[in-house]
């Protein structure tokens, strides 16, 4: 056993002493942190977590301390600190140790906390089950149920928590791109480039509510000399597990990803940018794994958005698809973890014409981080509140976003707050582009 995964935080903590003295505390990191912008208060921010994770580890401060459990947990993980610290402190990797001790010291939280826990014990780590979850809540969503009850207002009156929930679901609907898109098997080989499998990962909630976009990242990839496969018995990334702290958890599905992408040199795409960022931590998550750790290091080192994918083999252009005003929102975990935001929105730049509005702090978290938008209700809507205002302020009617966590959050506070706006992945509005430009061969029978 790993001093990591020992049951004590000291250990855990120890385990990480290095990056933890890294930190000198000298606050370049507060304005970057939307938890301090929000509250002001010291404790929430990076160098204030930090400061706390050093006086449990030296036994200054109890490991149950209330205090303790609630600055880390009202952490949305976004990474940005570590966009602006200069020691280059790995904070995404501390606040997971902590978080990994906090679980295990079961504090008494509420029922929402443990319903999280439940599911991903018994539902994420149980791919048959995870999959009826999903199946469900598509067929509750495509029913119009969620939108008939959003309408009725009668959630609001329940609940705030369950009336997001809802506008959560409802927006992970997204708008209708089928009259511009053609199926898979019927893109036109028109590229000259020379073809490259590649590996698809699916991710649990991209397969769940948004399999349009595995869709049309397939399209897309076939256009441009890729051959895409989606590999067998894959399974969710583990990013859920990691941020809540159950890194036992995250280490089973990183090791059933490893065995199920076996091939060494075939990259593997994502286009969800939190997955993105958990597949290629998996080296320091299996590290001392004696079994693991050297292909935990290969497989991280294989992984790229769909937009880095296209920046390397060179993507076509497209063809103008209308002037609605667009903007473009960076996924936190794509931008500090993958750091591939500015390949995403290349693909944007493949849109001839796009009626394009720069988005004010697109660099800043959303508030949606997994599950927190849940779990920490009211901190999400501030941080939410104020990128809504920056969308409204930029006329945008379309925004994209890579990753489906942040369609969901931005599309429901949207919902919620009235503002008319349709949300995206990139890789839609390119497919859409190449439909248009006759890229795909329409003319033949999807069947054959």
């Amino acid at each position: 056993m790993t001093a990591i995964a020992q049951s004590n935080l000291a250990a855990a903590l120890t385990a990480e002493e290095q990056k933890i003295l890294a930190c000198v505390h000298c606050g370049l990191c507060l304005e970057a942190c939307p938890t301090y912008v929000a509250t002001a208060d010291e404790n929430d921010s990076p160098r204030g977590r930090i400061y706390l994770m050093r006086a449990v580890e030296e036994g200054r401060l109890p490991k149950t301390s209330r205090s303790f459990h609630t600055h880390i947990d009202r952490c949305l993980g976004c990474r940005a600190c570590e966009a602006v610290c200069p020691a280059g402190v790995e904070y995404g990797q501390l606040l997971e140790a902590a978080r990994f001790e906090i679980l295990q010291s079961k504090p008494k939280r509420g029922i929402t906390y443990r319903l999280l826990r439940f599911a991903l014990r018994h539902i994420w780590l149980q791919p048959g089950r995870l999959k009826a979850a999903f199946a469900f809540a598509r067929v509750f969503r495509d029913s119009g149920l969620a939108n008939l009850l959003l309408l009725t207002g009668i959630p609001r009156e329940l609940s705030s928590r369950f009336e997001f929930g809802l506008a959560l679901l409802d927006g992970s609907r997204g708008f209708n791109t089928a009259n511009l898109s053609a199926p898979a098997n019927n893109i036109s080989s028109q590229s000259k480039l020379s073809r490259e499998e590649v590996f698809l990962f699916k991710a649990c909630v991209t397969e769940g509510l948004f399999e349009r976009v595995n869709q049309a990242t397939e399209r897309v990839l076939k256009a441009n000399g890729c051959e895409m496969k989606r590999p067998q018995n894959q399974s969710c990334c583990g990013a859920l597990h990691a941020h809540a702290g159950d890194l036992d958890g995250a280490r089973v599905l990183a090791r059933r990803n490893i065995d199920a992408f076996q091939n060494e040199h075939t990259p593997i795409i994502t286009n969800a940018g939190g997955c993105g960022a958990m597949l290629a931590s998996y080296g320091h998550l299996l590290g001392e794994d004696p079994q693991y750790a050297g292909p935990a290091r290969e497989f991280s080192a294989r992984v790229r958005d769909i937009g880095q994918q296209l920046e390397a083999v060179g993507f076509r252009n497209g063809t103008s698809i209308g002037f609605e005003r667009t903007t473009y929102d960076a996924s936190c975990h794509l931008l500090h973890g993958q750091r591939a935001a500015a390949a995403s929105q290349q693909m944007l730049w493949a849109i001839p014409e796009l009626n394009f509005a720069l988005l004010k702090d697109s660099d800043v978290c959303c508030g949606g981080a997994g599950v927190y938008n849940l779990l920490e209700p009211d901190l999400s809507h501030e941080v939410l509140k104020e990128k809504l205002r920056n969308i409204k302020a930029s006329g945008a009617e379309v925004l994209a976003t890579g990753n489906a966590g942040c369609q969901m959050q931005i599309a429901a506070g949207a919902r919620l707050a009235g503002i008319p706006l349709r949300v995206c992945h990139p890789v839609e509005l390119l497919d859409a582009a190449y439909a248009k430009a006759g890229l795909y061969d329409t003319t033949q029978d999807s069947s054959k």
